[in-house]
């Protein structure tokens, strides 16, 4: 079995924090992989499930951050657990926002969840560090962590969370390079781009781009670009709306109107989730 544990602080008013990403990933995991509702035991929240052939009880302990051992030791007691077995995913100040790195051992480095947990259970557990950027400043630090992450950070931190689920089948299994591979896809802009093609600009998959529609029988050619041949080029616009068809002439929907329809980003549900 593995323990992965997602650091952050309990309650609907740090929901949002950048201290709470790891709650954030623990989220997503449990709910794209299928695991059972979040219960609680260990001090903290569990879900347990299955991730590959690795059997998985994700933790997020409940204690504040300062006192995360508390939890994660709880839970090792009584899985009968060793800290090879345990996974911590963690924010990281010294990563710019939307990086990734695995750590296995190894020092706090400051973090008051990482020093806490040292305490119980020794430094020999896995670390994912989620990277959140660094105020400029330590005397900000305290604040910035506490604080909520902006709208503009609401894609990146969307795409890492998505990464870290595709990939935490690797992750349980420990297989790091497999598990950064995936997450390096999902933060890789070209990849929408290029529709996941390496930059070979065929379609995703091999898939043939649909078939221009036919010209409708009887409506004559095209002399020239003059527009003399008024019947074949009315029978083209309602054929296939182009630049010049129909559709394209249509007044767009008025920006209030867009906010209206527009779905509720990532960053907004995982806040609604936690302020329930």
């Amino acid at each position: 079995m593995k323990l992965i544990v997602g650091l952050g602080n309990p309650g609907a008013a740090y929901a949002g924090n950048r201290h709470n990403i790891g709650f954030m990933a623990l989220d997503r995991i449990a709910a794209d992989h299928g695991f059972s509702p979040w219960k609680s035991a260990f001090r903290g929240k569990t879900s347990e499930g299955r991730l590959g052939a690795e059997k998985v009880l994700l933790l997020k302990p409940e204690t504040f951050m300062n006192l995360s051992g508390d939890a994660v030791r709880a839970a090792m007691d009584w899985h009968k657990l060793t800290p090879a077995d345990v996974i911590v995913l963690h924010d990281e100040l010294d990563l710019a926002p939307g990086k990734l790195r695995l750590k296995q051992g190894g020092g706090h480095a400051g973090h008051n969840g990482l020093r806490s947990i040292h305490a119980h259970i020794g430094e020999a557990y896995g670390r994912v560090r989620l990277g959140i950027g660094h105020p400029g400043h330590k005397d900000a630090v305290a604040r910035y962590v506490l604080q909520d992450f902006a709208k503009a950070d609401a894609d990146w931190l969307d795409a890492l969370l998505q990464g870290v689920s595709e990939g935490a089948v690797a992750l349980a299994s420990g297989d790091g390079p497999r598990f950064t591979n995936a997450v390096g896809l999902r933060m890789t802009p070209e990849r929408e781009t290029r529709g996941g093609d390496g930059g070979t600009g065929k379609p995703k998959g091999g898939a043939r781009p649909a078939p221009r529609p036919a010209r409708p029988e009887g409506s004559g050619p095209v002399k020239d670009g003059s527009g003399k041949d008024g019947h074949a080029k009315a029978s083209l616009a309602k054929a296939d709306p182009g630049p010049d068809g129909p559709a394209a002439k249509a007044a767009p929907p008025s920006p209030a109107a867009q906010e209206a329809e527009a779905p509720p980003s990532a960053l907004q549900k995982l806040m609604d989730r936690f302020r329930r």
